[in-house]
């Protein structure tokens, strides 16, 4: 079996330039206090801040293989504009394979988040709900994209998580909206849409990965600061 490029950065240089300046910006936040609030909110110091969100964007370029798929069409070495992101497909050796991989940055780094914070706050009847609902509303507006994955629209798990998150639990909204945001997406947009691997002409399909791990960062940073 030959190497396929496993690790990549899924959005073109310029893209990667736009989130070094948000990356730079959210350094500048933590700083003056307006982001760490947000985070201590929901249970985590105000020290392990930065780590969070820069393990989260430099965690996007990590793919780990857990399976392979044979597809047909795959498309490589392309450029595909979603939302007006222009995600990058990579180019690899194996044509008519698609390699699911689960993304460090978009996905284990937030679903270990969020156990810690179910754990901590002990909301696990109103994290469940509002996974639930995420889940389902995300699924609804995600659709597959020849070439790339599935396509989602980056604020729509942020607000829904949020929203969802100050109705049942006032209290406790920060990591409810959180964990909704986190896990609804992974599993409405990624998780169910599994079946639809085979005909996306993707020579990796990424859970949490491009067009779905920007929706799961923002969930850590819009839905908090909304809840």
């Amino acid at each position: 079996m030959h190497a396929s490029p496993m690790h990549y950065f899924p959005v073109t240089p310029l893209f990667m330039l736009l989130l070094g300046i948000v990356l730079a910006l959210l350094i500048a936040l933590v700083e003056v206090g307006a982001i760490s609030y947000a985070y201590e909110k929901m249970g985590i110091r105000r020290q392990y801040v930065f780590l969070v969100l820069l393990l989260t964007l430099a965690g996007s370029a990590i793919n780990i293989p857990i399976a392979e798929f044979p597809a047909k069409d795959i498309a490589v070495g392309r450029v595909i504009n979603v939302f007006g992101v222009q995600y990058v497909i990579p180019q690899i050796e194996h044509r008519e394979k698609t390699i699911l991989a689960i993304n460090l940055g978009g996905a284990l780094i937030p679903l270990a988040l969020s156990i810690y914070l179910l754990v901590k706050n002990r909301v696990y009847v109103q994290a469940a709900i509002a996974v639930v609902v995420v889940a389902g509303v995300t699924h609804y507006m995600a659709w597959p994209v020849k070439g790339v994955g599935i396509a989602l629209s980056p604020f729509v798990a942020p607000i829904t998580a949020a929203l969802v998150a100050v109705i049942i639990s006032r209290w406790r909204a920060a990591p409810v909206a959180y964990i909704a945001g986190s896990v609804g997406t992974l599993l409405g947009a990624d998780v169910l849409n599994l079946h639809l691997i085979q005909q996306l002409g993707a020579p990796v399909a990424s859970i949490g990965g491009a067009g779905i791990g920007d929706g799961v960062f923002l969930a850590g940073i819009v839905a908090v600061l909304l809840a």
